[in-house]
């Protein structure tokens, strides 16, 4: 579960301030799953980020309970001058989880072949993806974070990141972010809509996207 107490978030550009969240206090749901939604530009990647806690709020506290997952295919946090495997094995140790376990999954997984022993900041953008697809499914989470990451590669590759996502998600809680109304109601029950720097809560996934789709039209 996640609790939000008093969060705050801006950002500045061209001289104002925009508002991602203001004094934000809620509480996630322990069970479903929810989608987050919004305008372009309204702040669904910087708050599942905070939710994360690779991005720190401005003011206030966001609490998580169990093993939160950072956004999948987030490559942000691997060390450039390290070798794949070797921020295989790093993630591993804070997770508390089987280096050797996770080595052999990301291997196996992520079909990176002599790179994984290469450092990081040699890799595409693609092969990145890759890595941080394969460090996500290798550890069990009880909360995934999805930022409209379903696969990366050719078709053959996104099928298998998909099937081993779908294997995980069936013990997990999802918060996700997408695009895709599709993937949104094939994974999730429930919405925050964000607008303007206000979050609503929707126990109702069609109710909240007939909201979205409304606002919309204006």
């Amino acid at each position: 579960m996640i609790e939000f107490h008093d969060v705050w978030k801006s950002y500045t550009l061209k001289g104002s301030k925009k508002a991602i969240v203001r004094g934000l206090t809620m509480k996630f749901p322990m069970n479903g799953n929810v989608a987050i939604i919004g305008r372009n530009g309204a702040g669904k990647s910087t708050l599942l980020n905070m939710i994360a806690g690779t991005l720190e709020p401005d003011s206030g506290e966001i609490v998580r309970y169990g093993r939160t997952s950072w956004p999948m295919g987030f490559s942000g946090g691997f060390h450039k001058e390290l070798t794949g495997r070797q921020n295989a094995r790093f993630v591993a140790r804070i997770y508390g989880a089987s280096t050797d376990a996770i080595e052999a999954y990301v291997e196996d997984f992520a079909e990176l072949g002599p790179f994984l022993d290469m450092p990081v900041r040699t890799y595409s953008s693609g092969m990145k993806a890759r890595l941080a697809f394969g460090v996500s499914l290798a550890t069990e989470f009880d909360l995934y974070l999805v930022d409209e990451i379903t696969g990366v590669g050719d078709a053959r590759f996104k099928r298998k990141c998909r099937a081993a996502f779908e294997v995980r998600a069936e013990n997990a809680q999802i918060i996700m972010v997408s695009h895709s109304v599709g993937t949104l109601r094939t994974y999730c029950n429930s919405a925050l809509l964000l607008e303007k720097g206000t979050c609503t809560y929707f126990d109702d996934l069609e109710e909240a996207l007939e909201l979205y789709e409304t606002m919309m039209e204006d």
